[in-house]
C-alpha cells in the first residue's frame, strides 16, 4: 500500500466528470487499498478517486465503522428530511461549511470483484455518500454551502459536539 497525493483546490481533474469502472482486477484493489491508507492518514471520513488524480467512479469511506468501497455508485433514494451540519473536504484544507444534505440515502455500487449491492447510510455516513458521489460528478461541497465558517466559528462546533457526546 502506498500513501497517495491528495489533489486540492483549483486542479481541473476536481471539476470533471469521472469515467465509470469497467476492470475490476488487482490493479483496482491495489488503487482502493491505496486510498483507504490515504484517506486515514489524511484523518478523513471518505476519499474520491479524482482527489488522488484519477478520473474513475471510486469512492472510499470510514465513518467509524469499517471501509466501505464503492465502484460506479448511484443515488437511488434519499430522504425528503434534510440536515445542515459542517462540512470539510481533503481537496480543501482549512475550509469548512455548512451544507444541506438528505438525512439519509440509499445507494447502489459495486465492490471490488464488480458484484453489486445496496446500502442504505444516515446521518454522517448518508453525507459521506452525498459528498463522494458528488466528487464523482465534478461538485464540489464549496458550490453546496449555505456558509462557510471561520475557525473561531469551526472551534466551537467542534467542542459543543464533544460536551454533547460527554453528557
Amino acid at each position: 500500500m502506498a500513501i497517495r497525493n491528495i489533489v486540492t483546490e483549483g486542479d481541473e481533474i476536481l471539476t470533471k466528470v469521472c469515467r465509470p469502472v469497467e476492470k475490476f482486477d488487482g490493479k483496482l484493489g491495489q488503487l482502493l487499498d491505496d486510498m483507504y491508507e490515504t484517506m486515514q492518514e489524511a484523518n478523513g471520513v471518505g476519499l474520491a478517486a479524482p482527489q488522488v488524480g484519477i478520473r474513475r467512479r471510486i469512492v472510499v469511506i470510514d465513518v467509524g465503522e469499517g471501509p466501505i468501497e464503492l465502484m460506479n455508485p448511484e443515488i437511488l433514494r434519499e430522504s425528503e428530511e434534510m440536515d445542515e451540519d459542517t462540512e470539510g473536504c481533503l481537496s480543501f484544507p482549512g475550509k469548512y461549511g455548512l451544507v444541506k444534505r438528505p438525512r439519509s440515502v440509499t445507494v447502489r455500487a459495486q465492490d471490488r470483484d464488480g458484484n453489486l449491492f445496496e446500502l442504505e447510510g444516515e446521518g454522517l455516513l448518508a453525507r459521506a455518500f452525498c459528498h463522494e458521489i458528488d466528487h464523482l460528478d465534478g461538485v464540489l461541497f464549496i458550490t453546496r454551502v449555505s456558509r462557510m465558517l471561520s475557525q473561531e466559528e469551526l472551534i466551537e462546533i467542534l467542542s459543543k459536539r464533544e460536551r454533547e457526546e460527554d453528557e
